[in-house]
This record gives structure tokens, C-alpha cells and sequence, in this order.
């Protein structure tokens, strides 16, 4: 089994909820992390519909757990009403518990008592090349970090049904589409934007509905985890610069089997695509995993598109940016790559600014960092450009 980097350390003396995409590993890190927790599995379908018939039924149980046990509910957003006993019991029997399921818009949007910021927020992502031996850099792009989909040859049935159940489960259970249809072909031109910034009209045209639909669309995306968007810098010292956010799928695979673009092939424009949502996405877990609210991933483009920067790691307290990241899928970085990394540098002189790219070896050009994407990222994760995150 492979070990993940989130240990979920808070729970000695929090409370937390877990979220995650479906198949991301919550399930299988609770059990492996807190082997002796007492746990309720909400996809069995006898213990779900025993607490949507009594609530009060897991009160009566934990009443009977020693001040300070923990609680595991799996799959939380199935009774939103247990989050009422979950609050009583964390109140006068403090209790802890670990509340893991793969979209709070359900509990939202069923008026669910969310414990008022009496338990933490934490989220799984899918694997990260730090959490496996003997990384692929080609494999991870082909087949995404999903661990099902990751650790077999072809997974291309695998995700196929991965879509088709969260459109099953997650989208038709919550009632929030009435034309699955409309939403399918609406998941297939949104990855046509993946990495792009969205342009809602354009995306309501081809889909046959309004702008308001396709706004909520990526709001259903958002909040069911499968995709998020990427902000933008908008601290204009001298170039104006663009707004609007990028979106990504939450995982490398989806766009690409939406599009049927897979085997990708090293040198194609979509095979440079990938990379960058790849890297972004390791990135992304990156700081939830280490620094939680203290960092914050942006990109930064200029009004007139002339420069651009796939990402930027800022400090939340300072707003000042401490590495920009350019992603590369050239063989052989050249100056002209180099543009939007100087042009940012001009007003942040400060900043760490590195290439990734498929070189072979590591190398300095204009005062830049060119790195192999596959060297990079080990010393990400082992802390050499931010403070380590054995905490987590």
C-alpha cells in the first residue's frame, strides 16, 4: 500500500472534516491512520438507512465512548441530519470526529448544521509523485494520480466508469441537474478550457444553454471536487494584468479521456497542456498539504497576453511572491522561453523564478532555474524552497 504524505495530525486535539474526490484514498487513510477509531461507513446501505431513520441512533451509541475517543464517519454528506448529534456529542461527550466525504454541497445545500468552526477543514488529494516509488512522469500524465488509475497499465475503462459514476452519484442523487445530457456535453467542452481561463459565453453557446447554467456547472464542478479554479495576481505594480481565473480538473486524466486525447505523445501541444495541469496539481496539494492557508497558488498574465506565468506560490501575509513557476514540455529551454519569468521579475525582483521542462539535467539561464519536472519536484516535496511539512 502506498503511505500518503497527509497525516491528519490535528485530530489529537480537533475535530476534522476530510474532504476529497471519490477514489482519492480517504477511506483507505482513515483506516490505515486510525486503525482502533470507531468507524461508520455510510455506504453500507444498512447503517446509512438506519441513521436517516434515527438520527439520534449514533448519540445513543457514542454516548457510551470514553471522553476524548474518536469517531470516524465516512461519507458524511449521505445523512446530513447526523451533524446535529455529531455537534451534541462533541459538545457534552468531547467526543472527536473525523467527518470525510467528497462534496459538502450537499450538506450546504440541505441547511446541515456545518458545526459552526468547531472542526477543521483538510482535504486528500489524488496521489502526489512524492507518495510513489519509482515515479512516471509519462504514466502519471496518461493515466492520472487517481490511485486505481495510476497503478494499472491501461485505465482507460477505469476512468470511463470513474465519470460515469460521479454524473451517477454525485450529480443525479443531489438533484442539481434536470438535463444529464446537457451536462455531459457540458463536461466535455469545459475540458476544452482545462488550463485555460473560461470563457462562459462562448462555453454556453456550444452547450445550448445560458451563462448563468454553465456559471453553475462549474460551481456543481467545484463543489463536488472535480475541478477548481486557479486565481489570478492581481497586484498591478506596472503592467495591467488579467482577472479572471483558469480552471483544471482536479485530476490530469479527466480532460484528456473527455477528449480522447490519450496515449499523449511527448512534443504535441497536448502533451504540453498536461504538463502543466500536472505540475499545477502537484502544486496545489503541495501547500494544502504543508502550509494550509499560510501560501496561496496564483498565475499571473498581462492584460495584452504578451507575458504570462503558469504559477506563482505567494505569501497570504505578506503578498509578496516567493517562487514563480514556468512549465515547459521543450527538450531544450531556449531565451525566448524565458520571457514572462523576466518580464515578472522586473516587478518582483525578489522572487525565485524557475523553469520546468523535459532537459535532462538541472542548469541556470538568465539568472533562471532550469530544472527536469522529475528532479523538481523530490526537492518540493523534501522541503528545499519552502519549510518541510513532516508536521502534516
Amino acid at each position: 500500500m502506498l503511505e500518503r504524505i497527509l497525516k491528519l495530525k490535528e485530530i489529537e486535539e480537533d475535530s476534522l472534516f476530510l474532504w476529497g474526490s471519490r477514489q482519492t484514498g480517504k477511506s483507505t487513510l482513515l483506516k490505515a491512520l486510525f486503525p482502533k477509531a470507531r468507524l461508520y461507513d455510510l455506504l453500507m446501505t444498512d447503517i446509512r438507512m438506519a441513521f436517516q431513520l434515527r438520527p439520534a441512533l449514533l448519540r445513543e451509541e457514542c454516548e457510551l465512548l470514553n471522553e476524548g475517543e474518536l469517531v470516524i464517519i465516512d461519507e458524511v454528506q449521505k445523512v446530513p441530519a447526523l451533524l446535529d448529534e455529531v455537534h451534541w456529542l462533541m459538545e457534552n461527550r468531547r467526543l472527536r470526529f473525523i467527518l470525510s466525504g467528497s462534496s459538502a454541497r450537499k450538506l450546504r445545500r440541505s441547511g446541515a448544521n456545518l458545526l459552526g468552526g468547531r472542526a477543521l477543514r483538510r482535504a486528500l488529494f489524488p496521489l502526489v509523485s512524492a507518495e510513489i516509488p519509482d515515479f512516471n512522469l509519462n504514466r502519471a500524465l496518461n493515466n492520472g494520480m487517481l490511485p486505481r488509475h495510476y497503478l494499472v497499465t491501461d485505465p482507460s475503462k477505469r476512468i470511463q466508469a470513474y465519470i460515469g459514476d460521479y454524473l451517477q452519484q454525485e450529480i443525479v442523487e443531489e438533484a442539481v441537474v434536470r438535463q444529464l445530457d446537457v451536462f455531459t456535453r457540458f463536461l466535455q467542452v469545459a475540458a476544452l478550457s482545462n488550463t485555460e481561463i473560461v470563457n462562459f459565453t462562448n462555453i454556453a453557446q456550444d452547450c445550448g444553454v445560458s451563462s448563468k447554467t454553465v456559471k453553475e456547472y462549474f460551481s456543481i464542478l467545484e463543489e463536488t471536487m472535480l475541478g477548481f479554479y486557479l486565481p489570478a495576481y492581481t497586484k498591478v505594480v506596472k503592467r495591467r494584468l488579467i482577472q479572471s481565473p483558469k480552471f483544471y480538473y482536479f485530476d490530469v486524466a479527466i480532460p484528456n479521456h473527455l477528449l480522447h486525447r490519450c496515449p499523449l505523445q511527448p512534443g504535441t501541444d497536448f502533451y504540453g497542456h498536461a504538463l502543466e495541469h500536472f505540475v499545477i496539481q502537484e502544486l496545489r496539494a503541495y501547500l494544502s498539504y504543508t502550509f494550509d492557508e499560510d501560501k496561496k497558488l496564483t498565475y499571473w498574465r498581462t492584460l495584452d497576453n504578451k507575458y504570462e506565468v503558469d504559477a506563482l506560490i505567494c505569501n497570504t501575509d505578506t503578498n509578496q511572491v516567493e517562487m514563480a513557476i514556468e512549465v515547459k514540455s521543450a527538450s531544450e529551454v531556449t531565451s525566448s522561453d524565458t520571457k514572462g519569468l523576466k518580464a515578472f521579475s522586473e516587478e518582483h525582483p525578489n522572487t525565485t523564478l524557475i523553469i520546468l521542462s523535459m532537459e535532462e539535467r538541472p542548469r541556470m539561464l538568465n539568472g533562471i532555474e532550469i530544472w527536469p519536472v522529475t528532479q523538481f519536484l523530490p526537492r518540493l516535496w523534501a522541503g528545499k524552497y519552502m519549510k518541510s511539512f513532516s508536521s502534516v
